[in-house]
């Protein structure tokens, strides 16, 4: 007997076997919706939990910063605009000018990229675009245990190995014990994993179908993939690039042991200079008052290097938003 003959009749089946389709989605919707799942509830309720914490976490970190700084910034010693735009940080006699510590800041962030930025490409290439699966599995994860090393430990490699190898490179009377050249590099090798590791993630994330089309048209594997795969991975590399010089700013223990501990407003990567975060650290550790306006002070440097930081990451979402490419 044929298929088609096997069929019953629309006419001999019961009237219920001949409602809509659209009846039965109706049916299985609230079947589905009448039983009870208490465990994706309760999922679902502590993935809430988690959102909503780290969210009053930061509300109550931008408070404290905020209700602290106005307490410093509504002192008397303190002017605004002087705090702003002059080159002089001495609270123990009411200079308070950021600027050098902000350009401590920068500089050994600026020296941090200049290490990172072009290793931390070359490896995410090699990785992504030259490695066998088999070197590709056993080089990455060694790559990322850098990340794991205590920060204390890069200070303390800047301070006893790097700082010695740039006096014996450009001379003891160059380079000063403390220098914002040492720490900027070990910073720079501490960003590394991470660089590395974002732009090969965007890396890989290229369909191949554009590597085939640009190897068709006889191009070579780099042409491939500084012309095609790099571009088209663009945002993904921006932001791991911003995301990198967001932690240079913050770090703190490098900077802290390496590049000094007395502000000064110099552009010489050589000498010594104090970071926000190192002055930060060595304020904290310090016999002060509580409530005094050196006390106050970190507070008001603390909040303008969380607006730093939120600006970076502010303008990393913005690539990545301008520049993502979609593929089918």
């Amino acid at each position: 007997m044929s298929t088609v003959d096997s069929v019953t009749p629309a006419s001999d089946l019961p009237a219920a076997d001949l409602a809509p389709a659209g009846s039965y989605a109706r049916k299985d919707n609230r079947a589905l919706t009448r039983r009870p799942r208490p465990g994706e509830s309760v999922i679902q309720g502590l993935l809430f939990v988690c959102g909503a914490v780290s969210i009053l976490v930061t509300v109550g970190i931008v408070v404290v910063l905020g209700r602290e700084s106005i307490l410093f910034f509504r002192n008397d010693a303190v002017n605004l605009w002087m705090f702003f735009t002059t080159t002089e940080w001495q609270p123990a006699i009411g200079r308070f000018g950021i600027l050098p510590l902000v350009n401590a800041t920068l500089m050994t962030s600026f020296t941090a990229m200049l290490v990172a930025v072009p290793i931390g490409m070359s490896v995410a290439i090699y990785l992504s675009e030259y490695a066998e699966p088999r070197t590709r599995a056993l080089l990455k994860p060694i790559l990322e245990v850098l990340a794991g090393i205590p920060t204390v430990v890069y200070g303390y490699f800047a301070l006893t190995f790097m700082t010695p190898l740039l006096r014996g490179v450009f001379g003891d009377n160059v380079v000063q014990i403390y220098n914002t050249a040492s720490a900027g590099i070990v910073i720079g090798i501490l960003i590394l994993p991470l660089i590395s590791s974002m732009a090969e993630d965007a890396l890989s994330a290229v369909p191949n179908s554009l590597r085939q089309a640009a190897l068709g048209l006889g191009a070579t594997r780099l042409e491939t993939s500084v012309r095609i795969v790099v571009p088209a991975a663009f945002s993904g590399i921006a932001a791991a690039f911003i995301i990198g010089l967001s932690r240079a700013v913050g770090e703190t223990m490098v900077v802290a042991l390496a590049a000094g501990a007395g502000s000064a407003f110099t552009f010489n990567p050589f000498h010594a200079a104090e970071t926000m975060t190192g002055h930060i650290v060595r304020i904290s550790g310090g016999d002060l008052s509580y409530q005094s306006i050196d006390y106050n002070s970190i507070y008001a440097i603390g909040l303008m290097l969380f607006f730093i930081t939120l600006a970076l990451n502010m303008l990393s979402r913005r690539i990545v938003v301008r520049f993502r490419e979609v593929y089918d």
